[in-house]
């Protein structure tokens, strides 16, 4: 069985996050097949879950505090209809596609066609890194493949030059083999040759999902990447699929909104539009709970921007009921 952790590595100039799912064994489970057994998902909906998920699992344990989540979101046009994964500091993470059973035909290489399910969108990344309000950063979907998505979030969001590669592999039953990737970012002090022999590593790594097919370990993975620059392993984190989702969550929501906001045709469209952002992220609310949903004068109904602030909701809600409510 693969190593199921994220690892932190610091070499000269770089840092690198990376991590694998593992394979599925007789006794555990791994992430991503994980949350192919809860959500059902076609094997096509399995390859863009896992991918996020791992991203996810990575990004989560590269937050510097333990209460920090952090949330990715894919809105998109392809039948997949979108993707959302949260994790946290400890690499627990969960997620869920809006459309688990989509069904496309390979792409031209034969392999599943992860970007056709997903086709134009937005990338969304939420951070609740302890503020008053939740850091937010979006761009457009580049590819739809994820990992080349989020390597341009990296850039043009974060402005930090990173390096994302994602993997999922499927046995022929359409369970899950193995999964994983890596991310690695230049820190503002590297040097010019250690940009460039990196870029060379990177330019003949092969893939993923190739490392992982040869059995390839986190440790393998790195140190055929950054072998020769002085790497040194600082962390392991240990990573799980937690999910505290039910069907007992909020059952629903009353949607409140005045006629200071508008006549009768712009109060229907808020609510049209709260109800829907709400539908499709209603497992990820805290368990137990109505709520009372009203728009704020003055503002744009704009569907995009409800569907984060329903988000945002979702994790305030769950760190201040986690804060309120003692382990048992």
């Amino acid at each position: 069985m693969l190593c199921k952790h994220p690892l932190l590595a610091l070499t000269s100039g770089l840092v690198l996050a990376l991590g694998t799912v593992g394979c599925v064994s007789n006794k555990k489970k791994d992430v991503v097949e994980t949350a192919r057994q809860k959500h059902n998902t076609s094997p096509v909906a399995t390859a863009a879950l896992g991918r996020l998920l791992t991203a996810g699992a990575m990004m989560g344990s590269m937050c510097k505090n333990d209460s920090d989540v952090i949330t990715l979101q894919i809105q998109c046009s392809g039948p997949i209809g979108g993707l959302t994964v949260t994790a946290d500091s400890k690499a627990n993470v969960k997620g869920y596609v809006n459309n688990p059973d989509v069904m496309l035909p390979p792409s031209k290489e034969g392999k599943l066609d992860v970007g056709k399910a997903l086709d134009l969108g937005v990338l969304t990344v939420i951070k609740d890194i302890g503020l008053k309000e939740p850091y937010s950063g979006q761009t457009h979907l580049v590819s739809g493949e994820i990992a080349e998505d989020l390597t341009y979030y990296f850039a043009a969001s974060e402005q930090i030059p990173t390096s994302v590669a994602l993997g999922v592999l499927m046995n022929k039953d359409n369970t899950v083999r193995q999964a994983g990737g890596f991310i690695i970012q230049m820190m503002p002090y590297a040097e010019e040759e250690t940009i460039s022999k990196l870029e060379k590593k990177i330019a003949e790594f092969k893939s993923v999902t190739y490392a992982l097919e040869h059995e390839h370990t986190p440790e393998k993975m790195m140190e055929d990447l950054l072998g020769d620059m002085d790497m040194k392993i600082y962390e392991k984190v240990p990573t799980q699929f937690h999910c505290n989702c039910s069907k007992e969550r909020v059952e629903k929501a009353v949607i409140s909104v005045g006629k200071k906001v508008g006549n009768a045709v712009v109060r229907n469209r808020w609510k049209r539009r709260i109800r829907e952002a709400f539908r499709k992220q209603r497992l990820a609310m805290p368990q137990g709970l109505d709520l009372v949903v009203r728009p704020k004068r003055g503002a744009v109904c704009d569907y995009s921007a409800i569907y984060r602030s329903i988000a945002r909701l979702a994790i305030r809600l769950e760190k201040n009921l986690a804060r309120e409510i003692p382990n048992p």
